[in-house]
């Protein structure tokens, strides 16, 4: 009895085996020729599906029954295809299309890609005219400028004010933008390099939860990728209210046969002016140069080579304080100093070759070099520090910055359909800072004496293993990172310093539990960090220099209806040591733990195949863990932030929609007893696109709101006042602004 039943299972597994089909292939975009990842390839609807990888490659195990199959994509037509058993692999070409919701399915995507389908139906969906709308496609961030247009954007997020980047990651072309110990804020992130009509797409990820990610991935991380092949070129004008005008050039240099072979080429490049509504005339101007070459080397490698340069100035009429105001003593666009703006530049190189080892083994080797200039004159508190001279500041800093990516990923198949995906990375960064200053000036460059100043030398080294097993309904991530930091200052007002070196690991665990293609629930685990300013690291000695952060997150992702996808999460942020550095004015706090914890929630909704809905919603109690009740707010964390619009996409080529942003008072002070204040802001666009033209309208705050951009506390001196102040200083939020565009295409 026992050699018959044997003989039986033999006999159904080797039929199983025979009985199944190995369908092999890549999917990509039908006019750029790029790998599309995360498009879901799936047996016509018998339950068994396939997602491809970074190349685009995919691989799927279905019955000999099956004759067709389905590849999906979001803001692509949906691909039906006959099946024809076949040795030779699938090249399933997909063309762009309108936002379809009925067909987006809910899969088990990889860990990195959690947020993908709501990133790409807004990057479908958005009008994107500037940095500050790339990275508001993330639902709940929020961003100000205090210092002129020319520094890079104050992000809060997830209870955090992240200053220019201290915890949140950011990322172009996988070349990490975040600048340690940089003269004005650790972490220093400046996207405006970016010409966002480059810009293909933005994954992003919530939470210390990814192992390729590392310093800076507390709150969250942003990866934005550039194209890297054009399907069309461009030509675009801009003009505005308060002197405003932009000029984009995006321009193709190879034919569509190189294209075929896969080589491509194209330059572009951006100008933009804007005098700004103050009284005292912005003059900010901006140069963006860009350049991408590709080209296969050999049927299995290809070479990509990127080139950029940016240049910008302004002069800022900086934070006011808000008596100076309601005192009558200025207008909300006046200023105290006129001696206020910087110039900043950055060239940078990246060189990228991917390698496919076999149709199973990949290998990625990335390097890249940014030469980087910053000098910003400032002025917060007047006349509080010096009675005479005034308290002008300047911060300054040349870097010379090198760096290193590496990635190996394997992906193992196996009969159930199941697959293990294998990833071993390193990485490697070289920061050399000449010169790094804070000082005390009159009249811009005169220096009356060094706060800081000397020269800083970090570098890095990271590695990390990731595995990712998906079975079934189930999807498994659990990885590892390691980081090691060593910081060096050679400080010239007190040369006595020595080499710091710490290292920090890093675990992660992410599980999801898909039912079916409408319901998915997440849980993930996490340890982050943020590194410290070198310049802080050597005053205190080395200690606490790599503060963790430990993160959990439970979401659901669920489909109630066709046209409606919902993402909803709890999530909790502890840290180990609230330990920041205030660039404005050199000094460090080594603070208390911590402990955030919220609500998400996103929706998208299609009305019709031309009338669209978003809508987010972020709730965050962020407060100090170790202070009493009523003294342990956290300043400048927001409490609440919503945003959302209806968008239109006709098919006679009208375009455009309403948006929407909200924020609640926030805390300015630990004990609430000053405020920031909130707003409610709208901004309209509406555009006619045709094969060759485009021609369109903008206006950003449609009801001339009056509403503050950066506040703070400060602790300032007016000229004509006995004793400093404590007082909210701010910069007056964006007024009523109008501008047209003409795009033509070729």
């Amino acid at each position: 009895m026992r050699n018959i039943i044997t003989s039986m299972i033999l006999f159904f597994c080797f039929f199983s085996a025979y009985s199944q089909s190995i369908i092999k292939g890549k999917v990509i975009d039908k006019a750029s020729r790029e790998p599309l990842e995360n498009a879901i390839v799936s047996d016509g609807g018998k339950g068994k599906i396939a997602i491809t990888d970074q190349q685009g490659n995919f691989e799927l195990r279905v019955s000999n029954s099956v004759d067709s199959l389905k590849v999906s994509f979001v803001g692509y037509q949906l691909q039906s295809l006959h099946f024809v058993k076949s040795e030779e692999p699938y090249l399933i070409e997909m063309a762009r299309g309108s936002i379809d919701l009925k067909s987006v399915t809910i899969q088990p995507l990889p860990n990195n890609a959690s947020f993908s389908t709501i990133s790409n139906i807004d990057l479908n969906m958005h009008a994107l005219n500037s940095a500050q709308d790339l990275m508001r496609l993330v639902p709940g961030l929020s961003l100000m400028q205090h210092q002129g247009g020319g520094i890079a954007d104050h992000i809060f997020y997830r209870g955090f004010d992240a200053d220019h980047g201290t915890d949140v990651a950011v990322s172009v072309d996988d070349m990490p933008l975040n600048l340690v110990s940089h003269a004005h804020g650790q972490g220093f992130s400046d996207l405006h390099f970016m010409i966002p009509e480059l810009a293909t797409s933005l994954e992003y990820g919530k939470g210390p939860y990814y192992s390729d990610h590392g310093d800076f991935n507390t709150a969250a991380y942003l990866a934005f990728k550039t194209a890297d092949v054009l399907d069309k070129s461009e030509v675009k004008l801009e003009g505005g209210q308060f002197n405003t005008g932009r000029v984009v050039a995006v321009i193709n240099l190879l034919s569509d046969k190189a294209k075929q072979r896969g080589e491509s080429a194209y330059i572009a490049g951006e100008a933009f002016h804007t005098d700004g509504p103050y009284d005292y005339a912005e003059h900010f101007s901006r140069v963006n140069l860009f350049g991408k070459y590709i080209v296969k080397i050999t049927p299995q490698s290809q070479l990509k080579v990127t080139l950029s340069t940016f240049n910008s100035n302004w002069r800022s009429s900086g934070e006011i304080p808000l008596r100076a105001v309601e005192e009558g003593l200025i207008s909300r666009w006046g200023y105290i100093d006129s001696a206020q703006g910087g110039n900043t530049a950055r060239t940078t190189a990246i060189v990228r070759l991917t390698t496919a080892l076999s149709d199973k083994l990949s290998l990625e080797n990335q390097v890249y070099y940014s030469h980087y200039f910053f000098n910003l004159n400032y002025d917060e508190t007047f006349f509080a520090d010096d009675s005479v001279n005034g308290d002008g500041l300047r911060q300054r800093e040349s870097r010379d910055l090198y760096g290193y990516n590496g990635k190996l990923a394997h992906h193992a198949y196996f009969k159930n359909n199941s697959e293990l995906t294998s990833t071993i990375g390193l990485g490697f960064q070289m920061n050399n800072i000449h010169g790094s200053e804070l000082s005390h000036v009159k009249d811009y460059n005169d220096v009356l004496d060094y706060i800081q100043h000397g020269n800083v030398r970090e570098w890095t080294l990271n590695y990390y293993l990731d595995e990712q097993y998906r079975t079934g309904k189930w999807l498994f991530d659990a990885g590892v990172r390691v980081d090691y930091i060593n910081f060096y200052y050679m400080d010239f007002l007190n040369p006595v310093q020595s080499p710091i070196g710490k290292t920090v690991a890093s675990p992660k665990l992410n599980a999801e539990y898909t039912f079916n293609d409408q319901i998915q629930i997440y849980g993930k685990l996490g340890k982050g960090f943020h590194s410290n300013d070198a310049k802080v690291v050597a005053e205190n000695k080395g200690i606490d220099v790599l503060p963790a952060a430990y993160g959990a997150d439970l979401g659901i992702n669920w489909k109630p209806v066709p046209q409606l996808y919902l993402n909803a999460a709890l999530w909790y942020l502890f840290l180990q040591q609230e330990f920041t550095y205030n660039g404005d004015d050199g000094t460090f706090s080594p603070g208390d733990q911590t402990k955030r914890e919220g609500i998400d929630f996103s929706a998208r909704y299609e009305f019709t195949h031309w009338l669209y809905a978003d809508f987010d919603i972020n709730f965050c109690r962020a407060r100090d863990a170790q202070t009493s009740k009523g003294n342990n707010y956290l300043p400048l964390s927001v409490p609440l932030y919503s945003s959302g619009g209806l968008y239109v996409k006709l098919p006679n080529g009208l375009n455009g929609g309403w948006s929407a942003r909200y924020m609640k008072n926030r805390p300015a002070t630990s004990d609430n007893t000053l405020v920031a204040q909130g707003y409610f802001l709208n901004d309209l666009t509406a555009n006619y696109t045709r094969r060759k033209f485009e021609i369109g309208l903008e206006i950003q705050n449609v009801f001339n709101t009056k509403w503050r951009d950066a506040q703070y506390e400060v602790v300032s001196k007016l000229k004509n006042e006995p004793q400093p102040v404590d007082d909210i200083s701010f910069t007056p939020g964006m007024p009523f602004f109008a501008k047209l565009k003409l795009a033509l295409f070729f």
